[in-house]
């Protein structure tokens, strides 16, 4: 991670009741940076096997930039290493759940696997699912409450969040706000990550003298044009304007800024726009001054370390219970290098 805003704060802190914090290290993917977590002690241990594996990637959906990044990730494991076979795969949406319950009912009935890498969409469903397998399992970018779960590999997103909306505060104040209040857009009610993140903005905000409104935290199901008619909303109710808006992700917080800029409203021409994924088209909008800040995760890393532990714990070695891939604050100093990495990942 270069030229962070903040220190990289890991974020060992899972809202999940089998984890503990892990402690370790691991090899850096290609193309990539990695971290974990640090603390207790490991869970999880196999029986050796033979290094060549079929392992099963169920992503939330593979419709958005965040997890073509994962599906590389995944995938160029597998191009280190040809003795172990990935196969990615994801539903239409995030709100997709009957899709996704499917492909985990069929690919586990299958047999066909040697083990799981499953990022779901609603971790309690999953958790049922899961349950009567022997296969090993691990939880990637959203926790499964279940002891069936080997390790959680992914952002410790509230702390990812903290930080960000930390960061959010200070530029708001050097953009001349007083009264420093907060509204989130947030993604799909209910989902764990998207709790871990609000959790980690209400953290974040308060913490450093602003007011995070959460009786105004509007819900757009994690997609640009629901976001959009919650701005105008928003809008409508505060023409006085509001210092912050954070997002449960980038896109979402870009047609948040572009409702803002097209209203034309001098009372949001300094509101900070915060996102979340650290996408190219959110990193090119913060360089062009359209949207503040993000704070980018690491999916490409995320992804390789959960082949990379899955392989592991196949293999009979102790593996940490989390994983943590790291996050970086992404504002016009570092978004051009941000997306030259990302750029650069699949060739």
């Amino acid at each position: 991670m270069k030229k962070r805003l903040f220190a990289a704060l890991l974020a060992g802190a899972v809202a999940v009741s089998l984890m503990a914090c892990g402690g370790g290290s691991s090899s850096a993917p290609a193309g990539g940076e990695a971290t974990q977590a640090s603390g207790g002690a490991a869970t999880g241990e196999a029986a050796g096997g033979s290094g060549s594996y079929k392992i099963d990637v169920i992503c939330k959906t593979l419709s958005s930039e965040y997890w073509t990044y994962i599906k590389a990730g995944a995938e160029a494991y597998s191009k280190d290493h040809p003795e172990v076979t990935v196969e990615v795969k994801g539903p239409p949406s995030e709100t997709s759940y009957d899709e996704q319950m499917n492909m985990i009912q069929t690919d586990i009935g299958s047999g066909a696997y040697d083990g799981y890498i499953i990022a779901p969409l609603q971790a309690d469903t999953v958790k049922t699912l899961i349950a009567d397998t022997d296969k090993p399992i691990m939880a990637l970018d959203s926790a499964i409450p279940s002891d069936k779960v080997i390790s959680f590999i992914g952002t410790g997103n509230e702390e990812a969040a903290k930080a960000g909306a930390a960061a959010a505060v200070e530029a708001a104040k050097a953009a001349g706000w007083e009264d420093i209040k907060c509204i989130e857009i947030a993604g799909v009610q209910g989902d764990g990550t998207n709790t871990a993140r609000m959790n980690g903005y209400i953290a974040g905000v308060e913490e450093n003298g602003g007011d995070f409104l959460e009786d105004e935290v509007q819900y757009a199901d994690a997609v640009a044009d629901k976001a959009t008619t919650c701005m105008e909303g928003i809008m409508s109710s505060h023409p006085e304007g509001i210092a912050i808006i954070c997002a449960n992700n980038d896109d979402m917080a870009l047609a948040a800024a572009n409702a803002a800029a097209k209203a034309g409203l001098d009372t949001y021409k300094n509101t900070i726009f915060l996102g979340f994924d650290g996408q190219i088209p959110a990193a090119q909008a913060i360089l062009d001054g359209k949207m503040t800040m993000s704070t980018a995760q690491n999916p490409y890393d995320m992804a390789y370390l959960a082949v990379e532990t899955m392989v592991k714990h196949l293999n009979g070695e102790t593996v940490e219970p989390v994983v943590d891939s790291g996050y970086t604050i992404i504002t016009k100093d570092n978004a051009q290098e941000h997306i030259d990495k990302l750029s650069s990942y699949g060739k």
